[in-house]
């Protein structure tokens, strides 16, 4: 059975950015999208929510009002997308601050290990803080190893 953690970290301060070879950019539909999706799905490929998404899904997530492309990041090298961490802020919270919401976080499995998760999460992070919002959070699979390491570095718990 799948148990999913929800996870919390306040934002006070901004993180230091570092980067290693490749470059952090926001996220263009137009230009992305199909680049993105590819990935997306290969990084997710047996994933119930995440993998097999059809152009549509994304899409319709893009459709939503919480769309903002400038708290969507993409780590790039060679103009090759190479991983990504995709934000949303909640409003709907009743008698509550917005919350920010690290949405989606993949990395590239060929470049796994190279500081790509934590370049695009600090970078979100960042963005959130800089939006005024006080508290992040995010879902993750009990059993994902590799996220929960970074998630915990990176304040969450």
């Amino acid at each position: 059975m799948r148990h999913i953690l929800k996870i919390h970290r306040s934002l006070q301060e901004l993180l230091p950015q570092t980067h290693q070879g490749f470059t952090i950019e926001t996220f263009d539909p137009e230009a992305h999208k199909q680049a993105w999706l590819k990935l997306n799905n290969t990084i997710f490929i047996n994933h119930p929510d995440q993998g097999n998404w059809a152009l549509a899904d994304l899409e319709n997530r893009i459709a939503e009002p919480w769309f903002d492309a400038s708290g969507f990041f993409i780590a790039v090298e060679k103009g090759r997308i190479i991983g990504f961490c995709w934000t949303k802020i909640h409003h709907e919270f009743v008698n509550q601050d917005p919350t920010g919401e690290l949405y989606v976080i993949g990395v590239d499995p060929e470049f796994s290990g190279k500081g790509i998760g934590r370049a695009v999460s600090v970078a979100a992070i960042n963005y959130l803080i800089g939006k005024g919002i006080k508290e992040a959070m995010l879902y993750v699979d009990a059993d994902n190893e590799k996220g929960l390491a970074l998630y915990s570095h990176l304040g969450f718990n």
